[in-house]
C-alpha cells in the first residue's frame, strides 16, 4: 500500500492532509491505510497477482462531499459494447499506458478522459494493493481519492462509459442495501443495490474491501443471496 505522500501522486494534488481548498477529507480515509499496514482483507489477498501479468491497469475509488454534508463515489456503468466486463459497474479506470508516470497518473488520466473529472482537482490519497483478474490477466491498481470541490461527471466517452452516477455512502452502507451475489458459475460475493446500480463483482469486492479497513461497515446478513439480474447477465455472459 502506498499512501500520497510516499511516491503515489504523478498527478493531482497528492499529499495533502487536508486536501486542495473544499471539504478536508475525512478521517476515515488515513484509517484506511493505517489498518491496511496491520492486516490485510481477505479479498485483497485472495487476489494478490501471482507474479508476471499481461498488463496493468489502475482504477480512481473518487469520493466526495455532498451538498448535505455527507459523501459519495463516482461510479460507472460500462458500455455494453465492450469486449471485457461489458455493462458491468465500475471505477473509472483502464490501462496504463506508456506515456502515463505511474497507476497514479493512469487513474486520473482515464476519469478525466471517462467522465470529465479534473485531475487537479483531486486529493490523491494512496494506491491499495493490486489485485488480479484472471480472465482479463489483468493487474488493476485502486487509486483511493478525495474531491474536495466536486465537479461535474458527465459520459465523455460513450465507449467505454454508458453511465455515470454520485453514489451516496450511506445508501451503500444500508443492510437493506447489501446482500451476497449468486453467480451461476458457484461464484459468492458481496453485492450493493445503490444509485439505481446493481453492483458485483470486482466493484463490489473493492468497495466492500475500503468499507471494511474504513471501519465504516454496518452488520448486514451475509445468508442474504441475490442473483444477479437477468439483464446484467446476458451483458456479461455474451462475450464469454
Amino acid at each position: 500500500m502506498t499512501p500520497a505522500g510516499e511516491g503515489a501522486g504523478e498527478r493531482g494534488r497528492g499529499g495533502n492532509a487536508t486536501g486542495p481548498d473544499g471539504i478536508p477529507r475525512p478521517q476515515w480515509m488515513a484509517q484506511v491505510f493505517s489498518n491496511l499496514a496491520d492486516e490485510e482483507p481477505e479479498a485483497f489477498a485472495r487476489f494478490a497477482p501471482p507474479g508476471e501479468v499481461g498488463r496493468r491497469s489502475a482504477v480512481l475509488m473518487l469520493f466526495g462531499p455532498t451538498e448535505d454534508g455527507g459523501t459519495d463515489v463516482v461510479l460507472t456503468a460500462r458500455s455494453r459494447e465492450l469486449r471485457s466486463h461489458p455493462g458491468q459497474v465500475s471505477f473509472p479506470g483502464g490501462r496504463v499506458d506508456p506515456t502515463d508516470a505511474g497507476v497514479v497518473d493512469a487513474a486520473l488520466r482515464e476519469a478525466e478522459e471517462e467522465v470529465g473529472v479534473e485531475p487537479d482537482s483531486v486529493d490523491v490519497v494512496g494506491e491499495l494493493p493490486e489485485l488480479f483478474l484472471m480472465p482479463s490477466d489483468n493487474s488493476v491498481t485502486p487509486v483511493l481519492g478525495w474531491w474536495p470541490v466536486p465537479g461535474e461527471v458527465r459520459v465523455v466517452d460513450p465507449g467505454e462509459v454508458e453511465r455515470v452516477e454520485r453514489v451516496r455512502l450511506d445508501e451503500l452502507l444500508d443492510p437493506a442495501n447489501r446482500f451476497t451475489v449468486a453467480h451461476p458459475s458457484g461464484y459468492r460475493g458481496p453485492g450493493f443495490e445503490a444509485g439505481g446500480l446493481f453492483v458485483w463483482g470486482f466493484t463490489a469486492l473493492l468497495l466492500n474491501g475500503a468499507f471494511e479497513l474504513a471501519e465504516l461497515n454496518v452488520p448486514w446478513d451475509e445468508s442474504v443471496e441475490r442473483p444477479i439480474p437477468e439483464h446484467v447477465l446476458a451483458d456479461w455472459a455474451r462475450n464469454r
